[in-house]
């Protein structure tokens, strides 16, 4: 990615709201603390409840937008296999994953004799652990021991595909266009796959927003004004079509997502008070934190508003706002203390 200040501002505040909305959608849709907020207001929490979970677009896209740049140079080398671009993207994801899933168990293990086992989930068994371990917890069917860390193994499992689609383009001979084979899955994705639920525990499902990243940074890499509209008219036409085949509105705001990457302008912040540019850097980069330690805080809380009594309004806004301040605080203990030092060990080992 370009060093750009403005481009890298541009990605935090959309990992800052698209995180935030992930956590208040999942305290509008689980626990006792959410029941008595749907009381409250109830058109806002159903707002939460039924689009709020649109917000991972934004990771989606991000993640083919990140991506592309370090598996096109790793895929320049012929002796370089995919399988270790695959490899290095699990030792990234996997070791802050695994402390989380601790904390995760820690935090069900408080909840389980005062929450509703649908909420809190069985004791951890040896499949359920071994499935997590390998981030094929949804593939393999296991109860998951967190909300939303399928967005994990679905991260793993994505970037591995286009690894593969880009070497399969190398393979056959396209080494001057390594994204041939990528964009007829991308295509394929946005007009059939992604019109079809049941598949939405594998990559195909998604390739179509992580394509659309991929779209956007060709066009935000482009040397000319030319080759930029080439990709961002493709990207858009092809949604376009997409939605007349049938309207999807999670590839509306993916498509608008993509644009965003693609234009935001450089400095996007420069005339912001330093102190405020600083924190929406901290912010962004705790967003993955935040995303896998959430759901553990939720639950603490909840059990809290349990078994200390509390009722009404009042209180439920009073917990759902500690719930949200305590994750992202977590979150940025999280990535400082955990996340910086297992990638200094990583490089280290490299």
């Amino acid at each position: 990615m370009s060093s750009s200040t403005g481009r890298w501002e541009a990605i935090d505040l959309l990992k800052i709201v698209a995180s935030q909305l992930i956590v208040w959608h999942h305290v509008s849709a689980y626990g006792p603390v959410a029941d008595a907020l749907h009381t409250s207001w109830p058109s806002l929490l159903a707002w939460l409840y039924d689009h709020g979970r649109m917000a991972v677009q934004v990771f989606l896209v991000l993640g083919g937008y990140l991506a592309l740049p370090g598996l096109l140079a790793h895929m320049q080398n012929a002796a370089h296999s995919p399988i270790d671009a695959i490899v290095a993207r699990y030792r990234r994801l996997f070791p802050p994953f695994a402390i989380a899933m601790v904390i995760a168990m820690v935090a069900s293990a408080i909840a389980r004799p005062w929450l509703e086992a649908e909420l809190v989930g069985s004791p951890p068994q040896a499949l359920q652990l071994i499935a997590h371990a390998l981030l094929l917890q949804d593939v393999l069917g296991v109860e998951s021991l967190s909300a939303g860390i399928w967005y994990v193994a679905m991260d793993l499992q994505l970037y591995a595909m286009l690894a593969l689609l880009i070497w399969l383009s190398r393979a056959t001979g396209m080494t001057t266009w390594p994204l041939a084979v990528p964009l007829l899955f991308i295509t394929a994705s946005l007009l059939w796959w992604n019109r079809l639920p049941q598949l939405d525990i594998w990559a195909p499902y998604f390739i179509g927003s992580y394509g659309l990243g991929m779209m956007a940074r060709m066009a935000r890499d482009a040397t000319d004004w030319h080759d930029r509209a080439r990709w961002l008219s493709g990207a858009t036409a092809l949604v376009i079509l997409a939605l007349w085949v049938e309207w999807r509105t999670r590839m509306a705001i993916a498509l608008v997502v993509a644009w965003w990457l693609a234009t935001a302008p450089a400095g996007l912040t420069t005339h912001w008070p330093p102190p405020l540019r600083r924190g929406i850097a901290s912010l962004g980069q705790a967003s993955y934190a935040l995303f896998l330690l959430h759901f553990p805080v939720l639950l603490v809380c909840n059990t809290a508003w349990v078994a200390w009594g509390l009722g009404g309004p009042f209180q439920a806004w009073a917990m759902a706002l500690g719930i949200a301040c305590t994750s992202t605080g977590l979150a940025l203990v999280f990535e400082r203390q955990i996340e910086r030092r297992l990638a200094v060990r990583r490089h280290r080992a490299v």
